[in-house]
């Protein structure tokens, strides 16, 4: 026992250590202010300030919304604090609270693309903090009140929401309440109880305490049904102790402590302090229970010890290692997501409310991959211990904050209303992601004409997961091959839903005769025998290979279990490449916010081309530019630089770029050329004032596999860009490979090309 402690103290102090070099190295603190536009030049400083600043200025002052249009008020939020209660560590003060109001502004914009600035002001007087703040509001967008002691956070957040034209929220009040009644709704649900009936007891009448109960009125639990117990007892009419906010609901009871609250209620939010519930006041608890422990680090109640009582419970907590973690994060960077960008001048019941339905739908939709893979865990679903999403869900920007903005504009608060919800939700994917973005429009693009493709892996559970989104989505009509009992099987254990997915079993296919004898007549003066033919279709890929040759589905997409080359090997040997193509190649779509979408090949397929593969692999993959409406600016490239080596590596590249001039003149094309000269306009123009290359390419065609493979690596892995691909290019019908072990997402973006490519 001694030595366990001794552990858990050496592993407290390592952590402590690891916080502080956390915060300290490389550079102090977690914030930084980055410009987002170019001063590089005189023209530019004279634009950035004197002259040019006075013309937004100038339009500023006739026009106070048009701030949101020239400045970044669009998107900044001010974290205001004055560390009278901060984050478990109690009345630590304004300078101390200083990391934890950094950290929120990391939160911000990591999670939903906000700016933020960390305010800690130095001073208890309430009239002081409020006039102090009031005076900000040209310069934010929105007011993010933190760790604030009750019973002045009231005061001050109720006063700056009447006194300033833009939102103020209190998080630890209101961002609690909003995941704390998500978490509420789901549970009732899953007990099968009604919310007018149920009655909820609050340990805990500050800040959180009374906005979680404010908004469990709003969504119909009655003022009598809610109990309130504080540090002296429950809340009652006969005390004379109580503040304005407590005296709201002081309730007419001979109840007294908090075991006789707890006593026959349906509910229990903690929002006080570690182990006040024993293990006998959740037994005196109604039939099917819901347990909201929410005390910051340790519970009221430990999990383990409350799920020992009742194994009817529902239990959630403020912590990340036990099911149903309460984390504002799921709440306050989404929400003023959707308020700056509806200009809007409060947050509001309406705006709330529609945050809760929002994460409250959430939890009862299958989860992503990126979700299970970042806890570690097989899946997730909705039930008793999935009651609301994982804290870090990306899917959260993409529910809550429209759901916030179209709230905002039909309540009237919003001064620049949103008018397509769909198109706004489609652009909060580009702060998530620029390649989401781009895959996000290469999808509506395939849902007007899904296609059949087959998956020949169609018993493995990450094709069945992606099949499901494909269903689901309208994005292509997923066959999957294999077992048909196999693939049930495995779709139970993952909870997959294969309704309108079909299932194809090739030992059950009527035509399976016709496929070997056609697959025979292919193949007979390649060396395949009757016997060996008949061997072959066994072989999942072969089957779906010839199905898509006999037009019998649309598309193929393989190789999730085997190395690339394996799974290429079939589909060049029964579809083909197209006719006047001497071979396929692979590509990569390339995405960066800051250098938008470059198409990288050869990347996967031809070891060391000649020029004349060089040429239809540029011809190729431009097609493929045009198919995402990107139009081809294509540079040839080499180590040379325009003659600079006479090295046959060279050569051929200068070979193949007056081959491509030749065949086709219309194409932007340039080389050979460094990748330095592709992507500078301003470097090529000086070095090499004769290139015919307009602006930055963005198809770049590389010299060997060496070059292309390692580079769109490289890039992936240590340039902050993200990869789409691979996708052959040059076969005769819609086929792709994809690399072993390709996650869902990865499947899903392949299949949507596939769909494109056989429309």
């Amino acid at each position: 026992m001694s030595n366990d402690h001794e552990n858990q103290q050496e592993t407290r102090k390592n952590r402590r250590h690891e916080a502080l070099r956390y915060h300290e190295s490389p550079r102090p603190g977690k914030l930084e202010i980055q410009a987002t536009k170019s001063l590089s030049s005189q023209r530019d400083l004279s634009l950035a300030y004197t002259p040019g600043v006075a013309e937004p200025c100038r339009r500023i002052d006739e026009e106070p919304l048009d701030s949101y249009r020239y400045t970044n008020r669009a998107n900044l939020v001010g974290v205001v604090t004055n560390g009278s209660a901060t984050l478990g560590l109690g009345d630590i003060g304004a300078l101390a609270s200083k990391p934890v109001m950094e950290g929120k502004a990391v939160l911000f914009k990591h999670l939903a693309g906000v700016d933020a600035f960390d305010i800690e002001l130095d001073t208890d007087d309430v009239e002081a903090f409020i006039q102090c703040v009031r005076t900000m509001e040209p310069t934010f967008g929105g007011i993010n009140l933190e760790d604030i002691a009750a019973p002045a956070c009231f005061e001050i957040e109720e006063r700056l929401s009447a006194e300033m034209n833009i939102p103020v929220f209190h998080d630890d009040q209101h961002g609690t309440a909003i995941i704390t009644s998500a978490a509420l709704l789901n549970a009732l649900e899953l007990q099968g109880k009604n919310i007018e009936d149920v009655r909820c007891v609050f340990s805990g009448a500050g800040a959180a305490g009374v906005a979680c109960a404010k908004l469990f009125e709003s969504l119909g639990v009655p003022h009598e049904h809610i109990m309130f117990v504080d540090s002296k007892g429950v809340v009652h009419t006969g005390r004379d102790n109580l503040n304005e906010q407590k005296q709201a609901f002081a309730l007419e009871t001979d109840r007294r402590t908090l075991a006789d609250a707890m006593e026959g209620a349906d509910v229990f939010v903690g929002v006080s302090v570690a182990g006040i519930v024993k293990k006998e006041m959740v037994a005196s608890m109604a039939d099917r229970p819901i347990i909201f422990a929410l005390a910051n680090p340790d519970p009221e109640i430990a999990y383990p010890d409350a799920m020992e009582v009742r194994d009817d419970l529902i239990m959630a907590t403020g912590r990340s290692d036990y099911p149903n973690q309460v984390n504002n994060v799921l709440g306050f960077p989404y929400i003023f997501r959707g308020a700056l960008d509806v200009a809007a001048s409060s947050i509001n019941e309406k705006m709330k409310l529609a945050a809760v339905h929002a994460l409250a739908d959430l939890a009862r939709e299958d989860v992503p991959e990126t979700v299970t893979d970042a806890y570690e865990e097989d899946h997730f679903r909705f039930g008793p211990e999935y009651i609301i999403p994982k804290p870090f869900d990306p899917r959260a920007l993409l529910r809550v904050s429209p759901a916030v903005a179209q709230a905002a504009t039909e309540s009237g608060v919003a001064r620049k209303p949103v008018e397509d919800i769909d198109a706004y939700r489609e652009s909060l994917e580009q702060i998530q992601s620029a390649a989401k973005a781009l895959i996000r429009g290469l999808i509506n693009k395939a849902k007007r004409a899904p296609k059949r493709i087959i998956f020949p892996e169609g018993e493995h559970h990450q094709i069945l997961r992606a099949a499901n989104i494909l269903v689901d989505e309208g994005i292509a009509k997923p066959v999957l091959m294999g077992d048909r009992e196999c693939i049930e099987t495995r779709a139970a254990q993952h909870d997959i839903d294969l309704d309108d997915i079909e299932i194809f079993d090739p030992r059950d296919d009527e035509r399976r005769d016709e496929m070997v004898c056609a697959y025979y007549d292919l193949r007979q003066r390649k060396g395949v025998t009757m016997t060996e033919a008949e061997a072959h279709m066994a072989q999942p890929e072969v089957y779906a290979m010839m199905m898509l040759r006999k037009e019998r589905v649309d598309g193929v997409v393989s190789g999730l279990t085997k190395a690339y080359v394996e799974s290429l090997r079939p589909a060049l040997q029964i579809v083909g490449v197209a006719e006047g193509v001497t071979g396929a190649a692979g590509a990569h779509i390339v995405v960066s916010r800051d250098n938008g979408v470059k198409f990288f090949s050869d990347t996967t397929v031809n070891i060391d081309p000649d020029p004349e593969t060089l040429a239809q692999t540029a011809i190729k993959i431009s097609e493929l530019a045009r198919t995402l409406d990107v139009e081809p600016k294509i540079a040839m490239l080499s180590y040379s630089a325009f003659g600079t080596s006479r090295h046959p590596n060279a050569s051929k590249v200068a070979q193949a770029t007056r081959i491509l001039r030749e065949r086709h003149p219309e194409l932007i094309v340039d080389g050979e050329m460094q990748a330095d000269a592709a992507l500078d306009p301003e470097l090529r123009c000086e070095a090499f004032d004769f290139a015919e290359l307009d602006g930055e390419a963005n198809v770049l065609v590389f010299p060997n596999l060496d070059a292309g493979n390692i580079s769109y690596k490289l890039l992936d892995k240590l340039g902050g860009a993200e990869v789409i691909g691979p996708v052959l290019l040059g076969m005769k019908q819609p086929v792709n490979v994809l690399q072993r072990g390709s996650s869902v997402a990865s499947i899903v973006n392949l299949t949507v090309l596939t769909v494109l490519n056989a429309q």
